[in-house]
């Protein structure tokens, strides 16, 4: 490699932060997105807050059924540039119904934000989605929200954090008031004082006061005495109470700096972007079976951890999002798709805002680019301009609920096998084809994947679809390093037996004692609950 090109893709790695943003649904993440694209600069006025009709949903959310419902069910890809860095932002699924979605999203991004409403502290889908960034060791900056509405104690909320996820919390800074009285907040990096606008939501707010310290006599000119005083008493607990943020700890996953703000009037969103700016790390190395794969290396790899169809209803297209480890890649390339051993020609790749997008000329480690598909390719599938590679870490997990799926029109059967196969490959359900009966299994993680997957299949596809209870209690992937052995358990359990999507066969368990009894029966066979 020649040096010119080291230190371009060294460059260009060091001024990329890759982040998602996780919490329970209803904390505001949807908010905190739009809010952190306005302050780049990508999108010019916040939509939600006072907007009619189209322009009230955040830009992140653009599917139908996303809409209608107010949630977030897709990842999106968001893509700014602000003061010199670049920062891709994975917008995830809030609805815990959708969590898979999430943990493949996860496996593409360095950091994460993790947003809490400052009333309820840290709910059950915010904990899940933290698990899967300890897991991983990925770093977290954390936002409590809606500072402005009546909420908990902040030394009780940093306590939660410490004592429900293990993880040491220093405050970046400190907030004056709460609810009605919410003055602002105190930044304790910097030692500036940040006055909160009520009703400032659409337009970005100046900056801070600088002061010397918490005794600058200029902080008594902007809060009442009262206030000053408990700032002070506050500020002095935190540094006698909280370790001093050390960065080292935050990039091994075991610390987390904490932000206080109200993200719908745009209060506290300036630091923290300023924050990943200052704390969190470039891209990482990718883990392959094979070896650590470190950015800076010359020859292009990346990973598909997403497939959305018909982002664009005028076109039914297919978008694998990639995320690229290595290398520069550049439009036109050719790269190796691992897994069938074929070269793709990448013509015209994409970079992401939301819906919008625009052809990629070329991208750098850590940024996601989405590559026109036609069923060729597959979540996890990895893409290499040398090495035959596979990436690690994207799973598929066993679905916790089943129901059979039949077309209302059955001149339309054929049909809907097929959307259900591209479907699948999205990753949006698990589809099963039982050897023993006609009709399509369908397995999900949560209940409200089933309205969706009807609503896409009748829109789509333009095939109105039932689903119908199955009496099923579980689905297990097999295998057997004995080809025999595996014949003789598949022939004798025809009634069953299905396929996923790929040919590999399935399990399907009407009990927990139907399951029991055959992992008893065939000791040798392994059912595997993710894959």
């Amino acid at each position: 490699m020649s040096t010119e090109l080291k230190n371009e893709i060294e460059n260009e790695t060091k001024n990329r932060r890759t982040f998602a943003i996780i919490s329970h649904p209803d904390a505001g993440k949807t908010t905190l997105t739009e809010k952190l694209l306005l302050f780049g600069g990508a999108i010019q006025m916040a939509g939600m807050v006072k907007a009619r009709g189209e322009r009230r949903r955040a830009r992140s959310d653009w599917m139908k059924v996303e809409q209608e419902r107010g949630i977030s069910v897709a990842s999106s890809v968001m893509t700014f540039i602000h003061e010199g860095v670049t920062y891709n932002l994975l917008d995830t699924p809030g609805h815990e119904d959708f969590s898979e979605d999430t943990y493949r999203t996860l496996t593409a991004v360095d950091s994460a934000i993790m947003v809490l409403d400052c009333a309820k502290g840290i709910e059950t889908q915010t904990l899940k989605l933290f698990e899967v960034c300890r897991l991983r060791d990925i770093p977290v900056l954390t936002f409590i929200n809606k500072m402005d509405r009546d909420g908990q104690d902040p030394f009780s909320l940093l306590e939660e954090i410490e004592s429900k996820l293990a993880l040491d919390v220093t405050p970046a800074s400190w907030p004056i008031g709460m609810g009605r009285d919410f003055k602002g907040c105190y930044d304790l990096l910097r030692d500036d004082l940040l006055l909160f606008d009520r009703g400032k939501g659409d337009h970005l707010a100046e900056g801070g006061i600088d002061c010397t310290g918490l005794d600058d006599a200029k902080l008594a000119d902007h809060l009442p005495d009262f206030q000053l005083e408990k700032l002070r008493e506050d500020a002095e607990m935190v540094r006698g109470l909280c370790p001093a943020f050390d960065r080292q700890s935050y990039l091994e996953g075991h610390m987390s700096p904490v932000f206080f703000g109200s993200a719908i009037n745009n209060f506290g969103v300036r630091e923290l972007l300023r924050g990943l700016h200052d704390f969190a790390p470039s891209p990482r190395p990718q883990k392959a079976v094979q070896r650590d794969v470190n950015p800076e290396e010359s020859k292009v790899t990346g990973f598909i951890f997403k497939i959305q169809a018909n982002m664009d209803p005028k076109h039914r297209d297919r978008i694998a999002f990639t995320r690229i480890c290595s290398g520069n890649f550049r439009k036109g390339m050719k790269l190796k798709h691992v897994r069938t051993g074929k070269a793709l020609t990448i013509h015209t790749p994409h970079l992401f805002l939301a819906q919008s997008r625009e052809e990629a000329e070329e991208a750098w480690p850590g940024d996601i680019i989405g590559i026109g598909t036609h069923g060729g390719l597959r979540i996890g599938d990895t893409l290499s301009e040398s090495e035959d590679l596979s990436f690690t870490g994207l799973p598929n997990f066993a679905p916790e609920l089943m129901q059979r799926v039949r077309s209302e029109d059955p001149l339309r059967a054929k049909h809907l096998g097929r959307a259900l196969e591209q479907l699948a490959e999205e990753g949006a359900a698990r589809v099963f084809k039982p050897v023993m009966h006609a009709d399509w299994v369908v397995g999900v993680v949560g209940s409200l994947q089933f309205d969706v997957l009807a609503d896409r299949i009748r829109t789509e596809f333009s095939i109105p679809v039932k689903f119908e209870p199955a009496s099923l209690y579980t689905a297990r992937w097999i295998s057997c390093d004995d080809a025999a052995k595996l014949k003789t358990f598949t022939d004798g359990n025809q009634s069953a037996l299905a396929y996923d999507h790929d040919g590999d066969p399935v399990f399907l368990a009407r009990n927990a004692w139907h399951l029991s009894d055959a992992e008893e029966k065939f000791p040798a066979i392994r059912f595997a609950a993710t894959k």
